[in-house]
């Protein structure tokens, strides 16, 4: 009898004791998450402006959209970092011609590697040691390794974060809308052609949701320009993008033609607006950033915000 009142004094002693310690765990994870929290808030906060790009299904050209912009922007004097939170598909390295590189630390950060003046960058792609390396990687490891690139990266004070996200709506977006802070806007690219243009409404519905405004949708591969003839032609279609920014009641950013020099630019991870000045596309991306940097800045007017495309490039 005395053996068996030992025995449950004992086990009620450990569970006290597992219980206390689960405790102290679980305080110990909430500080950490605090703390987390508080070193987001801090880099963020030495940012001005961020920029999602979102696109609803990819193929779209976001992501030379993203890089494309980002250096329109460092172009116009203006300090940016470009954060590549594809996960899965990291494209970025290429389109800076980064492709290859490492990052390192200075001991308090990771330093984000330089592309170009007023330009910094970092991409899951800079961690990975081959090209072949497949991230097979779930929710919570991603939304770590975002968090990681918002706190732990030593962005500085920067007027833009462009911030170059996966197609669709799922935990890279959601985890980049929650952790940012404000101001937040997002470009929204499609492309001309109804396929594309249904999936920008759900991305649209999204940024609602997470309470992030539409800066604009952007309609890329917008026709193309024989360079012999002279003649147009609208090879995705024409106005879809037009049109859904009514629908939406969001601004309509204007339009990017097709334009092979793009592919040769990206492909080699060459500059597009240096190389090729006079592209249609060059000066597409230009007009683009001096529409948005004005709009960031609340320099246009209401009405213009509202509905006015880029300067005709096509």
């Amino acid at each position: 009898m005395e053996e068996e009142e030992e025995s449950g004094r004992n086990s009620g002693g450990r569970r006290r004791e597992v219980s206390v310690m689960e405790k102290q765990g679980d305080q110990q994870r909430q500080a950490r998450k605090e703390q987390e929290a508080r070193r987001v808030k801090q880099r963020m906060a030495e940012i001005k402006h961020k920029l999602l790009i979102l696109s609803g299904k990819g193929g779209v050209g976001k992501s030379t959209v993203a890089a494309n912009l980002a250096r329109a922007l460092a172009k116009a004097g203006r300090r940016v970092g470009l954060l590549d939170v594809d996960i899965h598909g990291p494209s970025i390295p290429r389109l800076t011609g980064l492709d290859g590189q490492n990052v390192f630390s200075d001991g308090a950060a990771l330093v984000p590697l330089e592309a170009a003046t007023n330009l910094t960058v970092m991409s899951v792609g800079f961690l990975l040691t081959a090209e072949t390396d497949a991230v097979i990687w779930r929710g919570p490891m991603k939304f770590g390794v975002i968090r990681q690139f918002l706190s732990d990266v030593a962005w500085g004070n920067l007027d833009y974060l462009v911030i170059d996200c996966p197609p669709g709506t799922g935990d890279e977006p959601l985890t980049v809308a929650q952790l940012v802070g404000r101001p937040a806007e997002a470009v929204v690219v499609t492309t001309p052609q109804e396929l594309a243009i249904s999936d920008v409404r759900r991305c649209v519905t999204f940024c609602d949701k997470v309470v992030v405004p539409v800066s604009g949708i952007l309609e890329n591969m917008s026709g193309w320009q024989c360079p012999h003839c002279g003649a147009e032609f609208d090879l995705f279609g024409a106005g879809g993008g037009e049109k859904l920014a009514r629908e939406m009641r969001v601004p309509f950013l204007g339009r990017i033609p097709i334009d092979p020099q793009v592919v040769t630019a990206g492909d080699s991870g060459i500059e597009l607006l240096d190389r090729y000045p006079e592209s249609p596309a060059t000066r597409a991306f230009l007009s683009l950033a001096e529409r948005l940097d004005e709009q960031m800045a609340g320099t246009l007017p209401e009405t213009e915000s509202a509905s006015a495309p880029l300067q005709e490039t096509r």
